[in-house]
């Protein structure tokens, strides 16, 4: 049924079309119908028939080819829609558009825009070169990505703490990632110089306010030193314990003193005696990061020995801000639970966990630091409240990875419970065998009254 909302919405589109929905079992119901566009939804009334209205946050995947549009829609069924005519193209982006400006806020992106409106030609590959989308595009410099907003397709959000090189030639300014992509924007007249400014501008601010925590850390440290600091863990980014000590054996120490004003020392301190210290991973991110502000600071800490009967093939993540928010800690599966028990070398362990470091660490500054998508279950992320997240889950497959390695997340009363229940957990995670999984704490009759 059509809402009063609906009914007062003026349409941005409105034309005939024909369309196919076809269910999880392969059922067809094909249909003439008047399609309306606004921003919230696709509404198709077919002749005779029950209206359909579809939101943008349902429609996980568009295709198109010879001139038939495909919606993959997360309730599993698929919705063709054909016989646009001259009306294709305009269609096409228009739908487009819509469901980027949703996804960008769905996607835990919403945060102020430095600068929008920006037309330019681009070029995205991935890291084998392959081309995966090319065209027109709108550019968006917010506070901590570029994004590009292309006429057809799904929007691209380059984290600036995922650039590795910025390049310029002819006119053409070439953005490589950590991960090897590579995207190439073109043919932006007038427009170059503003975009080259304020993109430049955002970097260097991002770097001076990092450099400034390394210079609040070690105030007798020279500018050489604050500066490869702050490289190693721009924009969230988490260096290990070795990494750290190359640079300065008093880095970590002064570290582990932020740690204890942070208040999250004494977690430190029980998680790092059972982890392998080496791998131990610490990131920081200063100012504002979507709705967090000040200083965040969180850990990565991997725990597993040669005694793989020993609870442990997990990581521990634990995040905080100044203020003291979000004290729980969340814990991650190394290896598949069986597989795990039959390792027997230490270095496969190691490199293991420096692969899944890097895997929640990417995945963190894809989803801005949110932890509730990481957690939520399946049940929940199909409650209306949650209903972004789980096309975040769909579109970002780093998420996906994390979500499916997810063990548990212990939060804090007391620091007894707190160690008590982390044991519970550890203890768990060696003694199931089903990756699936999940541990749950189990209330105890005192514990419930």
């Amino acid at each position: 049924m059509i809402g009063e909302n609906e009914k007062e919405a003026k349409p941005a589109m409105e034309l005939r079309l024909e369309y196919s929905l076809i269910d999880e079992s392969g059922q067809e119901e094909k249909r003439e119908a008047q399609a309306q566009i606004t921003g919230e939804n696709l509404v198709l009334r077919p002749n005779f028939g029950e209206p359909l209205q579809l939101s943008w946050r349902e429609i996980l995947r568009i295709s198109a080819a010879d001139y038939r549009i495909c919606f993959d829609l997360i309730s599993k069924q698929k919705i063709f829609i054909f016989n646009l005519g001259y009306q294709y193209e305009d269609f096409l982006r228009s739908i487009s558009k819509f469901r980027n400006e949703q996804l960008i806020k769905d996607l835990l992106m919403e945060e102020a825009a430095k600068k929008s409106g920006i037309e330019a030609e681009f070029v995205y590959s991935a890291k084998n070169g392959q081309v995966s989308n090319q065209g027109k595009a709108e550019l968006r410099l917010y506070e901590t990505a570029l994004i590009a907003i292309p006429d057809q397709g799904d929007f691209i959000r380059i984290p600036y703490g995922n650039f590795s090189e910025v390049e310029e030639e002819d006119q053409q300014i070439t953005i490589a990632t950590e991960a090897e992509d590579k995207l190439i924007i073109s043919r932006m007249g007038e427009r170059l110089d503003p975009f080259k400014k304020i993109l430049s501008e955002i970097i260097n601010e991002l770097a001076l306010q990092a450099q400034s925590f390394f210079k609040e850390l070690l105030p007798d440290s020279d500018a050489l030193l604050i500066r490869k600091a702050a490289q190693l863990m721009k924009e969230g980014k988490a260096a290990n314990l070795k990494a750290l000590e190359s640079l300065s054996p008093e880095l970590y120490p002064a570290l582990e003193k932020k740690m204890l004003a942070f208040g999250i020392k004494e977690e430190y301190d029980f998680l790092s005696s059972m982890a392998d210290r080496e791998k131990i991973a610490l990131g920081f991110k200063r100012g504002l990061m979507g709705d967090l502000t000040g200083d965040y600071l969180w850990l990565l800490i991997p725990i597993y020995s040669a005694d793989t009967g020993k609870p442990g093939n997990a990581i521990a993540m634990s995040a905080t801000t100044a203020e003291g928010s979000g004290k729980s800690t969340y814990f991650f599966r190394i290896f598949p639970r069986i597989a795990y028990q039959k390792i027997r070398d230490v270095e496969e362990l190691r490199q293991e966990a420096d692969r899944l470091i890097k895997t929640i660490n990417q995945a963190m500054m894809e989803i801005n630091f949110r932890r509730e998508p990481i957690y939520l279950s399946d049940e929940k992320l199909n409650e209306p409240d949650y209903l972004k997240y789980k096309v975040a889950v769909e579109k970002l497959p780093a998420l996906k990875n994390l979500r499916s390695l997810f063990i548990g997340r212990v939060t804090h009363s007391s620091p007894e419970q707190w160690q008590k229940d982390v044991n519970d957990l550890l203890k768990f995670n060696i003694a199931e065998t089903d990756d699936d999984k999940k541990w749950e704490k189990v209330e105890t009759e005192a514990a419930v009254e």
